[in-house]
């Protein structure tokens, strides 16, 4: 739990760093804990120093969390690439999914989602740079995408995420980070009901932060290194 401790408080502390130095209220900014390929005991000390979110990647881990620690009043995120055939899992069990970059998958999360839950809260995904292994849809298709969410049942648009491509240099990090800011800002002048902006990860909150990121999703610094994946 010390570690655990360490961790938590060193992240707070850069968080709010990072706001002071451009301005803002660290308190503008939610941390999202990814705990993916990491253990409910992990979580529950985490939980036991006050973070509630956390965010998952892999469908059939993040399940057996969810099912382990529901005595504990978790927001679970999914937040990995969306296959058709996880959609009514993630549907069932999360609370936000982060990553949808297709009409379909909207359109099976929406049918999908318990009428008795309340909606499922939703990003979209960008794709930031011309990495051929990264999801996300791109920017010029983001609009209809969005039009479409804000009319399915069970789903309620928050915003945009994306993970852009890895730098050192903290330019090209904000560089990244503010035209996702921008695609979002013309949203929000278009009318959509926006409050989410989701980038920034361990490696480049602080560029994230300064660019307006209203969520960060931080996971080897708040838990330590990653055990391997199994299989």
């Amino acid at each position: 739990m010390n570690h655990s401790r360490e961790r938590f408080e060193a992240v707070h502390q850069r968080l709010a760093r990072a706001a002071a130095a451009c301005g803002r209220d660290p308190a503008e900014v939610k941390l999202l804990a990814v705990s993916k390929r990491h253990s409910a005991a992990a979580i529950r000390e985490l939980y036991a120093l006050g973070q509630c979110a956390f965010g998952e990647n892999y469908v059939s881990e993040a399940l057996e969390k969810i099912a382990e620690l529901d005595d504990l009043e978790l927001e679970w995120h999914y937040i990995g690439p969306v296959q058709s055939n996880k959609t009514a899992a993630i549907a069932n069990h999360f609370h936000w999914v982060q990553s949808v970059d297709r009409a379909k998958i909207l359109r099976r999360l929406s049918a999908q989602r318990p009428p008795a839950m309340a909606p499922l809260q939703c990003c979209l995904q960008v794709k930031l740079g011309d990495e051929a292994t990264k999801s996300g849809a791109a920017a010029e298709q983001i609009l209809a995408l969005a039009e479409m969410a804000i009319e399915l049942p069970g789903i309620r648009l928050r915003g945009l995420m994306s993970i852009p491509p890895p730098s050192e240099e903290i330019a090209v990090q904000r560089r990244y980070f503010a035209e996702l800011r921008a695609l979002y800002e013309r949203l929000k002048d278009s009318g959509f009901d926006l409050d989410t902006l989701s980038m920034g990860m361990s490696g480049d909150l602080d560029a994230a932060v300064a660019e307006g990121a209203t969520m960060v999703r931080v996971g080897t610094a708040l838990f330590g290194p990653r055990a391997p994946r199994a299989g």
